[in-house]
């Protein structure tokens, strides 16, 4: 489907910030809108993704780093983004690309050292954006010194920091003799969630792979831990934290099994702890209280409805989460499924409607977890693929809520054309590979199939900065993931230099929304619910109407540039 979108609005009058990079404090004078929004500068930032393995590599070895980013600033700040999030950076042995972190006070050894992440910090400054970085407690790496001591003895120091448990008592398998782990938690990258460790003849717990250990957040030990090593990098000059699978930091210590239904969607069980709520409470009181931050959940299980318990302003834990609900609309597990535009505007208005005044919405439809934007949600074809684009960002640039732009994004990144298991890198589509090819349940051409369209690796592979070999990404002899080959087509230089480019049309929605209150704060309603063609919205404020309109019809004509 591809949809032509058109902005009309009344200018305001008086002085509006730099066209390109406006500051997110200074963006509106007011503290309240005249619809009862509270004015924070996180709402009306554009927040840009740096997945550092595959931004920028500045010393040939074929990974990106901490230095590529830095000299990629300007093109940032030319954009006018004026948060960036930074992907994990933190010393880690990779078991998830950064996700399994031995040492959160060390930056990982691919990506430079502390001071090339000072020199970064420094410089996004001195452009007058924003840096927040990913926060992963959920878990560890299993070489992180916690855990090294933890799984050493049981009567160590630090074996309460992690959660272990004996396997079922008498309890043996249908193939006999082996003893089972302690429930059937499922992990989320395939098989039993508990992992028995021979030291110690114990099963420890680990939502995600065997090398991420999760965290016992019912020790206080832990939770101070964490506060600590969030201070550490508040105290640097960080201006807030994404958090990584967050509401699953307590876990139901009783451990019941699984119901037939609750293993369908594990994600629920495991989100619902006991002690969410008070856990983060109590991370706000303890940090970010203390400082003038923006915090986003990534709120796996978390329903619509249930979001306000986490956002609410008055209930003082997180500013924003991610509700998955808009970008898994085209999935169902790991397999495509056609989507319709009044499913979509169903999405984002169910949103609008659970989320009043004190509740902040984030809007993407992008990260480094999912396919890119314009594959997934627009026409990656040679004749649509620019005009789709258009249209995505038209429509996230001007909902209610903080946009979230992914890069890549404002190039229009497409897909990349996996063939084989060998084409990919993640864990979890390996992991997969073994439970479900190997074992005969689907065939390799099926998986590669579905995971063409739905693998996170899409996203992951390196930035397009121009035509030469590698894309400009690495002067090395391979990139760690490889390039796509529509690369001498699609790339950073040919963009900047097309005044008519996608990265152009975003720079413009970008000025456009720092400039329209409407556009951050206005209240939204949906004109046509129904039409699965069209898609007519309003948002207005006391200053301002906007009407956006779309339609499922092919235009000849080249999209419109916002105007004021």
């Amino acid at each position: 489907m591809l949809t032509v979108l058109t902005a009309l609005c009344v200018a305001l009058p008086g002085k509006s910030p730099a066209e390109n990079n406006p500051r997110p404090t200074a963006s509106i004078a007011a503290t309240t809108t005249p619809n009862g929004y509270t004015q924070k500068w996180w709402k009306e930032a554009v927040v840009y993704q740096v997945y550092p393995r595959s931004f920028k590599d500045s010393n040939g070895d074929g990974i990106g780093d901490l230095p590529g980013i830095t000299s990629k600033l300007d093109y940032l700040q030319n954009l006018g983004v004026n948060v960036i999030w930074l992907s994990p950076h933190y010393d880690s042995p990779n078991a998830d690309n950064g996700y399994d972190i031995r040492d959160y006070r060390k930056v990982m050894k691919e990506f430079g050292t502390m001071d090339d992440f000072d020199a970064l910090l420094k410089g996004i400054k001195q452009r007058h954006m924003r840096l927040i970085i990913d926060l992963v407690v959920n878990h560890t790496s299993d070489e992180h010194r916690w855990f090294v001591e933890s799984r050493s003895s049981k009567d160590n120091p630090y074996r309460d920091y992690y959660i272990w448990r004996p396997g079922k008592p008498g309890a043996i398998s249908p193939e006999g003799g082996i003893e089972l782990p302690p429930n059937n938690d499922p992990s989320f990258f395939f098989g039993s969630a508990w992992q028995k460790d021979p030291a110690t003849n114990e099963y420890y717990l680990h939502f995600f792979a065997v090398k991420q250990p999760d965290l016992n957040w019912d020790n206080p030990k832990v939770r101070n831990e964490v506060y600590d090593l969030m201070k550490f990098w508040l105290d640097k000059g960080v201006d807030g934290f994404r958090m990584d699978v967050i509401p699953l930091i307590s876990k139901d210590q009783t451990f019941p099994e699984l119901t037939p239904e609750q293993l369908q969607r594990p994600d629920i069980v495991y989100a619902h702890g006991p002690h969410r709520d008070e856990y983060l409470q109590e991370m706000n009181r303890s940090v970010m209280a203390k400082y003038d931050v923006m915090t986003v959940g990534e709120a796996l299980g978390i329903s619509l409805d249930e979001t306000p318990l986490i956002v609410d302003e008055r209930r003082h834990e997180l500013n924003m989460i991610f509700d998955f609900a808009t970008v898994r609309i085209n999935r169902q597990g790991r397999h495509w499924k056609d989507w319709t535009l009044p499913a979509l505007k169903a999405v984002y208005d169910k949103q609008d409607a659970a989320l009043d005044i004190h509740s902040w919405n984030t809007v993407f439809l992008s990260n480094h977890d999912n396919p890119r934007l314009v594959s997934a949600f627009g026409d990656d074809s040679a004749a649509n693929r620019v005009p789709s684009a258009k249209l995505l960002a038209t429509m996230l640039f001007t909902l209610k809520g903080t946009p979230f732009v992914y890069q890549g994004d404002e190039l229009a990144m497409t897909n990349y054309p996996f063939q084989r298991i060998e084409d990919f890198d993640d864990i979890e589509v390996k992991n997969g590979y073994k439970t479900e090819v190997l074992t005969g349940k689907i065939t390799a051409a099926d998986y590669i199939a579905d995971l063409r369209k739905t693998s996170r690796d899409n996203a992951r592979t390196p930035m397009q900065w121009d035509a030469t070999t590698y894309a400009g990404f690495t002067t090395g002899a391979k990139p760690w993931l490889a390039v796509n080959p529509n690369y001498t087509q699609i790339n950073a230089k040919e963009e900047l230099a097309d005044p008519n480019s996608v990265y152009h049309y975003y720079q413009k929605m970008i000025a456009l929304r720092s400039k329209s209150p409407a556009l951050i704060y206005g209240d939204y309603k949906d004109l046509d619910p129904t039409n699965p063609t069209s898609s007519p919205t309003g948002e207005r404020s006391a200053a301002r109407s906007i009407l956006s309109s779309s339609t499922s019809q092919v235009r000849p004509e080249p999209t419109p540039s916002p105007k004021a």
